[in-house]
């Protein structure tokens, strides 16, 4: 006989009561103990039990003689919101703020106007904050939804709080809607919102908004523990380390909707051309509308302009470094230097008397800078002088493979390939600092850019990728590419169809396997990534 809907009904509301009665508890139960909780016969929650496991949902322990929740509802749980890009971001900085606080650490999203908790990471303290993964929360009344609520665009976040019944839930709770709003006005301004107990007594939270590339507010992560640890003086020291992780998590998701394109290899174009064995030296004209850059070892100097790659000069011996004369551009050279104009003419650069030169960028105004090796093993760092030599301020035991001028923060950067470092040096200063140091096995960091936001922009040679790292030394995006050696980069301001900007990235080919190749096809091709 056919089951009638009426009873398949049934059926599965005794599924779910089984599943829920499990999922409440931590420790699990056994069929007798489900069967008497549910008041259902024993033999019915062993059908209910037998097909849970077949699919999944609930597995047994053999040992205890238990029951479960199955692997199953896991991944229903993961992907229940479509952004298991969200979680994969936020989940290092949700240990690293759980590290640096000791309190327990959230990552949550806007439902209707509640928001829910997608991910955690426990505080170090046996009395902390502890909500349940899954949980749902008034959305005005915790740092989360505020947090959220402040980055949405004004007449969006107007027409939700003004539906939104503002209950009471602690005496702390901002029940009046003009409070609430002027609240959001500061959580905007400042850039993190804070809970001071009012959705549970004695808890306090500070929580700031993750916003992905496009401008959408995705979500937000939050720190919790007793208010007693948690005072209004110290939410309002860590607020801006909160904020400062929420924004490393955002610049790393794609905008909703789209492709992963600004963090894959999507987002990258091959420019049209003949590919070079060792591609590098990228650097804008100062218009922004032209593209220097050499082919290291078939040495030449080449232009990209108008969406067409040409070859300007060709060299006698290899090319170790490219800085702008004007529209010009000077060519150094085993042998010297070479002023070229876009016509491909070219003028002994006299006198130059440096040798072994490693790496040169521009300063401000005509200032170069160039890092030359030092006979007894290291690096010399210093400017040209009008003479042709080297006025030395820094001396380092390492060899320095690029040197790159930040304009705005008026520090020069150099990558050491052989420890994978990122120094800083400070003229005026004679101590040497490191930025990052990242894993050789992620790649030989190898060239130098800097983005409008103060971003420094490294390749990863043999990493098949491109990082950018924030101001404090962490990295806060990773851009796979195509090839697995980009050598070099140069950013502008003014491209890319976002209007974030772009880079321009040269490749090698040359130390690229034969069987590398055939997976990398655009190895020693000029780049374009739009970010």
């Amino acid at each position: 006989m056919a089951t009638t809907s009426g009873e398949g009904t049934g059926a599965l509301e005794k599924a779910l009561d089984v599943l829920d009665a499990i999922g409440a508890s931590p420790d699990g139960l056994g069929q007798s103990e489900l069967a008497a909780q549910l008041a259902l016969p024993r033999t019915t929650v062993y059908r209910l039990l037998a097909t849970l496991v077949t699919r999944g949902f609930v597995r047994r322990d053999p040992l205890r003689k238990v029951y479960c929740l199955g692997f199953r509802c896991f991944e229903m749980a993961r992907q229940s919101y479509a952004q298991p890009d969200l979680v994969a971001a936020a989940l290092m900085e949700l240990r690293l703020l759980r590290d640096l606080t000791g309190e327990t650490s959230y990552l949550a999203v806007l439902d209707g106007r509640e928001v829910i908790s997608l991910e955690r990471c426990d505080g170090a303290h046996s009395l902390r904050s502890a909500a349940a993964m899954g949980e749902r929360k008034p959305v005005y009344c915790t740092s989360q939804g505020k947090a959220i609520l402040s980055a949405m665009p004004d007449a969006v976040r107007e027409e939700l709080v003004r539906d939104i019944v503002l209950k009471p839930l602690t005496e702390h709770t901002i029940v009046d809607r003009r409070r609430l709003n002027a609240e959001l006005r500061i959580t905007r301004s400042r850039g993190y919102a804070i809970d001071d107990e009012e959705i549970v007594l004695g808890v306090r939270c500070v929580g700031a908004p993750v916003v992905d590339s496009a401008g959408q507010v995705r979500g937000a992560i939050s720190v919790a523990g007793p208010a007693y640890r948690l005072t209004r003086e110290r939410l309002e020291l860590l607020g801006p380390e909160v904020a400062e992780a929420a924004r490393r998590v955002g610049a790393q998701l794609p905008p909703v909707g789209g492709e992963l394109s600004t963090s894959t290899e999507a987002a990258i174009a091959a420019v049209p051309g003949n590919w070079a064995f060792h591609g590098a030296y990228p650097t804008w004209t100062p218009a922004g509308d032209k593209l220097w850059w050499a082919d290291a070892l078939a040495p030449s100097v080449r232009m990209f302009e108008n969406g067409q790659d040409r070859e300007v000069a060709r060299l006698e011996s290899p090319v170790l470094g490219l800085v702008r004369d004007g529209d010009d551009v000077i060519a150094v050279h085993a042998e010297g230097a070479l002023r070229i104009g876009e016509d491909g003419s070219a003028q002994t650069l006299d006198p130059w008397r440096i040798r072994n030169v490693l790496a040169v960028c521009n300063g401000d105004a005509d200032a170069v800078w160039i890092a030359a090796e030092l006979p007894e093993s290291g690096t010399a760092i210093g400017m040209l002088r009008e003479d042709g030599s080297l006025d030395v301020r820094w001396r380092i035991g390492e060899l320095v493979q690029s040197l790159g001028w930040h304009a705005q923060g008026q520090k020069l950067y150099a990558t050491v390939p052989e420890s994978g470092s990122v120094l800083i040096l400070q003229p005026g200063q004679s101590a040497v600092r490191r930025l990052v140091t990242l894993p050789l096995g992620s790649g030989r960091v190898s060239g130098l850019a800097f983005d409008a936001q103060g971003g420094v922009w490294t390749t990863l040679c043999d990493g098949w990728a491109v990082v950018r790292i924030g101001v404090d030394g962490q990295v806060d995006r990773l851009v796979g590419l195509p090839v697995p050696c980009a050598t070099d980069l140069a950013f502008r301001a003014e491209g890319g169809a976002s209007g974030m900007g772009q880079l321009a990235i040269t490749t090698g080919r040359h130390s690229v396997s034969l069987d590398a190749l055939s997976s990398a096809p655009l190895s020693g091709r000029l780049l374009l990534l739009d970010l």
